[in-house]
């Protein structure tokens, strides 16, 4: 507790651990979502064969060939999906930051889950519709599998939606006991 100088009633401020965990999720959540989109490797094929959220490259002979992935509608609605969902979790962590720094936790917590919540959506529509049309559309003669970028996404779902689970938790009753 702390008191004011001038002797008025006390002003208590607090920060419940669940909403500080709950802060670092969406901040690894952010993170790992920056690393899925910018990642190189989604799909791989041993070293001949690589493909991007953004571009598809091949080796022939000694020199790499790419091409752009964005030709066909469900690359554009998975890479759109994604980038929403960061978008949503950038601002969920901004609101969540601004509000622990102005010491107006409460009021923000249920945004905050609303919006983590929206970007868990959009996030698993995006990773559930990617190995869908990846394999239904591209046909690789070699052995292929999804590496890194895409486990990248899916991290920053399941962070974003523990994120989420700790915003909705009920603040009154956690607060009053910090």
């Amino acid at each position: 507790m702390a008191s004011s100088v001038s002797g008025t009633e006390d002003v208590r401020v607090s920060l419940t651990p669940l909403k500080l965990v709950g802060l670092v999720c969406v901040l690894l959540a952010l993170c790992l979502d920056i690393g899925a989109v910018l990642s190189p490797a989604w799909v791989t094929a041993g070293a001949e064969f690589y493909l991007s959220l953004w571009e598809s490259c091949w080796k022939h002979v000694n020199t790499w060939q790419c091409s752009s992935t964005l030709e066909t509608d469900w690359q554009i609605a998975t890479l759109a999906m994604l980038l929403g969902g960061g978008l949503l979790i950038l601002i969920s962590f901004l609101v969540a930051l601004i509000s622990v720094c102005t010491c107006t936790k409460r009021r923000f917590y249920r945004p905050v889950a609303v919006m983590l919540f929206a970007a868990v959506v959009l996030q698993a529509c995006s990773l559930v519709l990617y190995p869908i049309k990846i394999i239904e559309t591209i046909t690789l003669r070699i052995y292929h599998e999804f590496n890194w970028g895409y486990g990248l996404g899916w991290g920053a779902t399941i962070f974003s939606f523990g994120g989420a689970i700790l915003y909705c938790l009920n603040p009154k009753n956690y607060e009053d006991y910090y």
